[in-house]
């Protein structure tokens, strides 16, 4: 096997045990690792007893997106498929993706076209991935990203691992935009791969406020952690031009706030040529009608 999908959830026991059938019918199957962040609703048990072939970690409290560090450590395939406990993987997808992966050394992600269903419409993220502005090397199998949806991507676990994987800062909510620019200052490259199809039905249960108030923060603290500071003045203008005027909003900016002293003892600019890659999806995220955490 060259690919372990992870798989982390939170009070979701319904889509997440559909998700899990699903990738049991996948050809192989590929080995699978579930984190549970602390449910409330029988999931970790549901999980254990239906599918007693699949690696279940227990976690006593909810990590967010640091349970997706957790299952790496356990991981021992070179590549990991990250899968959110409401989207799945289509029976080629994770061959295909693996094979963009053995060919291009330097490649540490690959990010699929997501369907969302029922339907199979395109989600309104991929006509930004497959029209992205970003520059790459002529190398790249798929136009180069400047980031990635973790629930619909494949990752080289040894890149994943020397960039440090997910910050515990960020917890959950836009977390995928600190560790890709952390990639690619290591050298590594993102892309989109439109063979490579992942499907996507939402959960109808979503906390949107808090996504949307991490989202913010998350956000603002990224742009501090590692953008230059005139870059970072002018995006942090931009935004609070932009949001609504809201209790959301108002817990988000304070959040960012409380967390200044360790963003400026952890902050790090980005190499030139990460800096000048980010700046051309400028124009794109502003103008996106895609789902996005601060709108």
């Amino acid at each position: 096997m060259r690919c372990t999908v992870v798989v982390i959830t939170r009070d979701r026991r319904r889509s997440l045990l559909a998700t899990l059938g699903r990738l049991r019918a996948l050809p192989g199957p590929p080995p699978v690792i579930v984190v549970d962040n602390a449910s409330r609703d029988g999931s970790p048990d549901a999980v254990a007893e239906e599918f007693p072939g699949f690696r279940l970690i227990r976690s006593q409290r909810n990590l967010g997106a640091v349970a997706r560090n957790l299952a790496v450590d356990h991981v021992r395939t070179p590549y990991v498929a990250f899968c959110d406990d409401d989207t799945w993987w289509d029976p080629d997808a994770l061959p295909r993706a693996a094979d963009l992966l053995d060919a291009h050394p330097r490649l540490a992600v690959v990010t699929g076209r997501i369907l969302v269903e029922p339907g199979g419409r395109e989600d309104p993220i991929v006509p930004e991935l497959r029209d992205s502005p970003v520059p790459g090397p002529s190398w790249l199998p798929g136009p180069a990203l400047g980031s990635f949806l973790a629930g619909a991507s494949m990752l080289r676990a040894e890149a994943f691992r020397e960039a440090g994987g997910f910050s515990s800062r960020l917890w959950l909510g836009g977390e995928e935009e600190l560790l890709s620019a952390d990639l690619m200052a290591l050298g590594w490259h993102l892309c989109y791969a439109e063979d490579v199809v992942v499907h996507h039905e939402p959960s109808p249960l979503r906390e949107a406020h808090l996504r949307r108030r991490h989202g913010i923060r998350n956000t603002l603290w990224f742009t501090w952690l590692r953008r230059p500071l005139p870059v970072a003045f002018r995006r942090t203008a931009g935004l609070l031009r932009t949001l609504p005027r809201d209790r959301v909003t108002a817990g988000a900016l304070a959040e960012a706030a409380a967390g200044l002293r360790w963003v400026a003892r952890e902050r790090r600019t980005l190499p030139r040529d990460v800096e000048t890659r980010l700046r051309s999806l400028e124009e794109t995220q502003r103008n996106s009608k895609a789902r996005r955490y601060v709108s």
